[in-house]
């Protein structure tokens, strides 16, 4: 067992368990993977929320401090554990600015530039929280900030919403119907913000074909955690390379 497992016990059915905490891309590029709390109580998932699904974690090599899903393990009893993460702790002190900065320092972008993007790193879809959790990071990786939501609406799926955007994930094995797009679009005009639609089953041919219309980005999840540009709209939408 490596240092950055924990040994995890169901209170549900007492099995023991090897839990190893997922590692997520920080903005630096770095990868950041939460803090476990070894020997704190673990806790079945039955009621969720949104402030529940994530957790603040603090990046090692640049100091910043962003939101990432909440580490849990599913066990074969059916339960679903929350793993206890350590609180992050605020800064003692400022650190001092160096006097001389490196003669490798590159100047500065211009604010016309593109800014240089890390990789989309995925989160293999096991559950269907696995699949809210995708399309929530793929939004931050886009430059949407400020998510929240994720709760049950009608028709179906889950919506989530950001800054200035309104996205339905449908995390099920049913694809997306034309009246789930045309009530997230209808929900999105009254806000005044866009809308984008993410799916594990694909989109049937109405909703396709509305979403075209309406310009509508459409994404499909696939199994490795991967969000799939389906119409122009979420090409368009997605950054080269």
């Amino acid at each position: 067992m490596t240092d950055s497992c924990v040994p995890v016990r169901c209170p549900v059915c007492r099995r023991d368990h090897t839990y190893a905490p997922p590692s997520y891309p920080c903005a630096c590029g770095a990868p950041v993977v939460p803090p476990m709390a070894r020997g704190a109580t673990v806790t079945p998932v039955t009621d969720r929320t949104w402030a529940d699904e994530w957790v603040t974690v603090r990046c090692r090599t640049c100091g910043r401090r962003d939101q990432w899903p909440h580490p849990e393990l599913e066990c074969g009893c059916g339960a679903v554990l929350r793993i206890p993460v350590r609180a992050v702790q605020a800064p003692t002190a400022t650190p001092p600015a160096p006097t001389t900065p490196p003669a490798t320092t590159p100047p500065a972008l211009p604010r016309s530039a593109p800014r240089p993007r890390p990789a989309f790193q995925p989160v293999p879809v096991r559950t269907a929280q696995d699949a809210v959790t995708v399309a929530a990071l793929y939004l931050r990786w886009l430059g949407f900030g400020d998510i929240r939501g994720g709760v049950k609406r009608a028709p179906s799926g889950v919506r989530v919403a950001a800054r200035g955007l309104i996205a339905l994930i449908e995390p099920s094995v049913q694809p997306s119907s034309l009246r789930d797009v045309e009530c997230v679009w209808l929900s999105a005009m009254a806000e005044s913000v866009t809308c984008v639609c993410f799916s594990l089953a694909g989109y049937e041919e109405a909703a396709r074909t509305r979403a075209d219309a309406l310009s509508i980005p459409l994404f499909v999840i696939d199994l490795t955690g991967t969000p799939q540009p389906v119409n122009n709209a979420a090409a368009e939408l997605t950054p080269p390379g």
